[in-house]
């Protein structure tokens, strides 16, 4: 029995000496500078022409709530459409974009036909007379970079 008892604190010992490992450095000991920074997303920045669109029926082929990249549009969503050459600046489908002066991120899930350039089209949902407000106007958009 007393061979138990002087077990039990030698592995308890042993477990807060595993514990410590000197060679995993913790914030307070690293000696490197950059090994706890936090990463700083860059961004895109571009001036754009804008205009609004909308899933009316006469606007649209016979499936209107259905964009190129076969997602769903929803009225009320945040959604644009891009041109394609923003396609090749690093713009996707999904790609979270804001747009200087609106509330909000806006989701990339359309994208116009190829004789556009540096334009987007901001959804509005079935609110023609909302789309006929917004006009054609020339706003700023940020997105981040993409990881190389």
């Amino acid at each position: 029995m007393q061979k138990q008892y002087i077990f039990v604190p030698l592995l308890m010992l042993s477990f807060l000496f595993l514990g410590c490992d000197k060679e995993s450095p913790t914030p307070e000991k690293s000696n490197s500078p950059k090994a706890f920074k936090p990463k700083i997303q860059k961004e895109h920045v571009l001036r754009v022409t804008s205009s609004a669109y909308t899933s009316c029926r006469r606007e649209t082929d016979s499936t209107p709530f259905l964009a190129a990249w076969n997602n769903r549009l929803k009225p009320g969503i945040k959604s644009i459409a891009v041109s394609r050459d923003l396609l090749k600046m690093g713009l996707k489908n999904g790609s979270i974009v804001t747009i200087d002066g609106l509330k909000g991120n806006y989701k990339v899930l359309d994208k116009m036909h190829k004789r556009w350039k540096k334009k987007i089209d901001i959804y509005m949902g079935c609110d023609a007379k909302r789309a006929r407000r917004w006009g054609k106007r020339r706003v700023t958009i940020r997105w981040a970079k993409s990881p190389l």
